[in-house]
């Protein structure tokens, strides 16, 4: 069975995506569109250590944090690939009219220079809601490209997700929705400051080059 036969269109759909992330149309821009959440205000594990050794030699072990000291939120954000910009903003819920605020901002935030915006994001109920339309119909350089379902990693900013928990939450202990809120806000900051372009396709490893010389047969020496 050929791969992927049992998900009609899956091939065009990841083609078109790709062609988007390597030849984009001139005067066009590619975003990368997704939610991150729900994070729940308390500790998160990290390098810190939370309860130190004995005297003795003894496993070094973190206390685990299991009360949920505030409500619970989302971090909506975008990702540029060709430059690595991103912007985010958080909100309490992820509803239809929270998504439709978030692409006000938006396009506040992609320059008018670009005369068609493109962007990538999965089929959540929100993202096809009639906000959304309604959006579209407002400005029509938008075009929404869906990706399959279960193909996350079409979406570009899927791995900086993991870049932004880094900076913002990992090993840090949170009281309130209102730190979470600045600690995002901050890592967008520090990250746009020292931002590095996504680009599309397999990652280089590093490989060591090959030394060419002469080998001697088994069971004799170089004089």
């Amino acid at each position: 069975m050929v791969r992927g036969a049992r998900r009609p269109g899956l091939r065009q759909k990841k083609g078109a995506i790709e062609r988007l992330y390597t030849q984009a149309p001139e005067h066009s821009v590619v975003i990368c569109v997704d939610e991150m959440g729900p994070q729940a205000v308390k500790s998160y594990r990290g390098q810190r250590l939370v309860r130190p050794a004995a005297p003795r030699a003894q496993r070094a072990k973190q206390q685990a944090d299991y009360g949920r000291r505030d409500v619970a939120g989302f971090v909506f954000g975008a990702l540029q690939p060709t430059t690595g910009e991103v912007f985010t903003h958080t909100y309490e819920r992820r509803t239809m009219g929270n998504f439709a605020d978030f692409l006000e901002r938006l396009e506040a935030w992609v320059p008018q220079a670009f005369e068609r915006v493109y962007v990538v994001l999965d089929n959540l109920a929100a993202h096809r809601s009639a906000d959304v339309l309604l959006f579209n119909l407002a400005y029509p350089r938008w075009e929404f490209v869906f990706q399959p379902k279960r193909a996350g990693y079409l979406n570009l900013i899927e791995p900086w997700w993991k870049t932004l928990k880094s900076l913002a939450l990992k090993g840090r202990r949170f009281e309130a929705w209102g730190e979470i809120e600045a600690a995002v806000r901050a890592a967008t900051l520090y990250w746009n400051a020292h931002r590095r372009p996504y680009v599309w396709g397999r990652r280089r490893r590093h490989r060591v080059p090959r030394r060419f010389g002469f080998a001697s047969p088994p069971g004799s020496c170089l004089i």
